[in-house]
This record gives C-alpha cells, sequence and structure tokens, in this order.
C-alpha cells in the first residue's frame, strides 16, 4: 500500500469512527483526496474486506436513528437510496427493524397536534400533509388521523 493510500484509508478510518457511512458517502467525501478514482475503489474495497465499512451496517443504524426521530418508512426509505443503499437492501431493513408505523405516527401526531381531534377538513388536511413530509404512508395516516386503528 503507498503512502497516499494509507493516508486514504486514514482519513476513511477517522470518518468511520465518527459514525457510520455508506460507501457512497465515503466515496463523496474522500473523492477530492484520492490521486486517482482506482486509488480509491482499492481503499474502499479492503475497508470492506475489513468489515470496517457496511452498507448494511449502515443501513441498520439510519432506520434507527430516523425512527427515534419520528419518521415513517417512506421518508426512511428515500433518504437510504439517495445515500446510495440498495432497494432490496433498504427493504430489508425496513422489514427487520419491526417498527409499529401505526404507533410511530400517532405518537408524532400527539407531539405535533396535541391530543384533540380534528375539527375540520382545514385542520384534518394540515395533519395529513406533515405525516406524509414525515414519511407515512397515506392509509396510516388516515387511520391516526380519524382516530381509528387499522385492524378496525
Amino acid at each position: 500500500m503507498s503512502s497516499s493510500e494509507t493516508e486514504l484509508r486514514r482519513a476513511a478510518m477517522d470518518l468511520l469512527s465518527r459514525r457510520e457511512h455508506s460507501r457512497k458517502e465515503l466515496w463523496q467525501k474522500l473523492r477530492n483526496r484520492a490521486e486517482t478514482p482506482e486509488m480509491l475503489e482499492v481503499v474502499l474495497g479492503t475497508l470492506e474486506a475489513d468489515r470496517l465499512l457496511s452498507d448494511e451496517r449502515f443501513a441498520e443504524s439510519f432506520v434507527r436513528s430516523r425512527v427515534s426521530r419520528g419518521l415513517g418508512p417512506t421518508r426512511i426509505k428515500q433518504e437510504l437510496l439517495q445515500k446510495g443503499i440498495a432497494a432490496d437492501l433498504v427493504s430489508m431493513q425496513l422489514e427487520a427493524f419491526d417498527e409499529d408505523w401505526l404507533q410511530q405516527a400517532q405518537d408524532v401526531n400527539v407531539k405535533k397536534f396535541g391530543t384533540t381531534p380534528v375539527k375540520d377538513p382545514k385542520e384534518k388536511a394540515k395533519r395529513v400533509r406533515y405525516l406524509q413530509y414525515r414519511g407515512f404512508h397515506i392509509d396510516t395516516i388516515l387511520a391516526v388521523v380519524d382516530g381509528r386503528r387499522n385492524d378496525e
């Protein structure tokens, strides 16, 4: 390994020591430091081989962090895809997380709007838009806003 590869690996490990990164994120952050794109690919490949860089681990951590922020599955999926995570891995991580999305949406709704029921269509539309922005599915949103359960 050349000295510039060693420096590139050290820079990548510094970033990974702070938090998990996707391969795409690391590539974007380090591309200006690498002498060639091929050198960066080699360094990232060795990090993956050493299990220091893992898109699966990143996706798992990312899902957990976004759920704790009150985001829904649609928004989380969109963000992971933008970070270069494969669609099948995104689906697998969201399924494996096994979150009660209805309960999550209810918690977000109560935190933002309190426990008062919807009074008029304008208020209902406002709540629907907010929960859509947070990334919840429309059937879940309507169940929350209308005050019913999905299994009814």
